[in-house]
């Protein structure tokens, strides 16, 4: 039991103890953030915002300009969609929850290549191409980026670029060293699939 335990959190002791009470707190956010998502509540933006403003801040100490990205991007697009889901076309009707058009399926493969293409470029710059985990990092990079920009518009789609990118990250945390995280991207997998049902629900109740 005591070498399982040093197995998976062993690593944490050449961690400052701020870092380590600051991922616990992003996690904890970002717990709420995908649980409010799932629930279709305006509030997975705000408690979104905190999480991913304190891993920006990790993530980049911690060299990992990948992941990193993926924070920041999700602050911006938080932003965005907070505008979004709160905006009402006709004064009175919130922006409901729908499928993506051709055009925004198009979009989608755009960003996705767009989105290889410039973390590819970061990642050439800096000299990080030091480990298989690069190249993953990129390709869940451009999924997540995807999947939140389908968030922000209320797409259900977004929930199965979440759940495949949920699925690699997994694995992909643990091997880097960071189990608070990978349990947490574990527990978003179960969240994301139980976001997609209670989504598709929604939308055939409307229908």
């Amino acid at each position: 039991m005591l070498e399982i335990f040093e197995s998976l959190f062993g690593h944490y002791r050449t961690y400052e103890t701020i870092d380590v009470v600051l991922e616990f707190v992003a996690i904890i956010f970002g717990f709420l953030s995908v649980w409010y998502s799932k629930k279709n509540k305006v509030w997975v933006f705000p408690t979104g915002m905190v999480s991913t403003l304190i891993f920006v801040y990790l993530l980049l100490k911690w060299e990992l300009l990948g992941d990193m990205m993926i924070n920041a991007y999700y602050f911006v697009m938080s932003i965005y969609g907070w505008y979004i889901w709160t905006y009402k076309s006709d004064g009175e009707h919130e922006t409901p929850i729908s499928t993506t058009t051709l055009k925004e399926k198009k979009l989608s493969i755009l960003i996705f290549i767009a989105t290889l293409i410039f973390v590819y470029g970061v990642y050439t710059y800096f000299e990080k191409w030091t480990s298989w985990t690069a190249y993953v990092d990129t390709f869940t990079t451009a999924i997540f980026f995807v999947g939140m920009w389908l968030m922000a518009k209320r797409k259900i789609e977004n929930w199965i670029y979440w759940i495949i990118g949920d699925i690699i990250s997994t694995p992909l945390y643990f091997y880097k060293g960071f189990t608070f995280t990978s349990f947490q991207y574990l527990i978003f997998t179960f969240i994301a699939i139980s976001g997609y049902l209670t989504w598709k629900k929604s939308l055939n109740k409307n229908l």
